[in-house]
């Protein structure tokens, strides 16, 4: 093992994360403060501002030293882990971004609202972003198989679950009995409401233009994933 293998950029990568936890978890903790004060749709433009930058930097950073520190394995000539990655990616889309159905308010065009509902993915989880990011993170930890990587997405994987309690948190401060009652019929672990049978699945309610968007987004993502490593290779940080 090489003396020099817990490289700068390990604990550089711990500072990112913490400090994107913080920015991003206490913007949505402030969040009633904040639009009472300045308005919803102002402060989801100050809440894109500060987190979208603060992930770029993230997502370049990780691209240009994913590589760093300890080889724990390396399983990229094994035929069939490429696409059990690919896969795992895949997977962890569609659990990602139905956070982002709603673009006229992530865009802040339309006034940005904090929805109670259990419908379509909440079905299987009441927190599909961590769920995703789960996913992801052990799709892309198996392929890199560094030292580096594995910090990173231990540092993801504990944001989220952080983010799992500071969520529900947050909308029973804000709906009270409301959510308590969708608590009782959704879970955190996927399919585990509808094993169950606290929860049904309904399948007719992913037909929608949203998923097929999220469909397309994973094809693009497929084809571009090369000019993206090229095109992040080129920031020297």
């Amino acid at each position: 093992m090489s003396e020099n293998w817990l490289t700068p950029s390990h604990f550089v990568m711990v500072g990112l994360l913490l400090g994107f936890a913080i920015a991003h978890s206490g913007l949505a903790a402030l969040r009633p403060w904040g639009e009472g004060k300045i308005g919803p749709r102002f402060y989801r433009i100050l809440f894109a501002l500060v987190s979208i930058p603060f992930a770029t930097i993230l997502i370049i950073y990780f691209f240009n030293h994913r590589y760093d520190g300890l080889q724990l394995w390396s399983v990229q000539d094994v035929p069939v882990v490429k696409p059990i990655v690919w896969v795992l990616s895949a997977i962890s889309f569609i659990f990602l971004y139905p956070a982002t159905f709603n673009l006229l308010e992530i865009a802040a065009i339309a006034k940005p609202e904090v929805h109670l509902y259990e419908t379509g993915i909440i079905r299987i989880t009441r927190h599909p972003q961590m769920v995703g990011q789960v996913i992801w993170c052990i799709g892309h930890t198996l392929w890199m198989g560094t030292s580096f990587t594995l910090l990173t997405s231990l540092g993801l994987v504990l944001h989220h679950l952080f983010a799992v309690w500071h969520g529900d948190r947050r909308l029973f401060a804000r709906y009270g009995q409301s959510f308590e009652t969708v608590k009782s019929r959704t879970s955190i672990i996927p399919f585990l409401a509808i094993v169950q049978g606290r929860q049904t699945f309904e399948w007719k309610e992913f037909f929608r233009w949203a998923y097929l968007g999220v469909g397309l987004f994973i094809l693009l993502l497929w084809q571009a994933h090369p000019l993206l490593i090229r095109a992040t290779g080129n920031v020297d940080w």
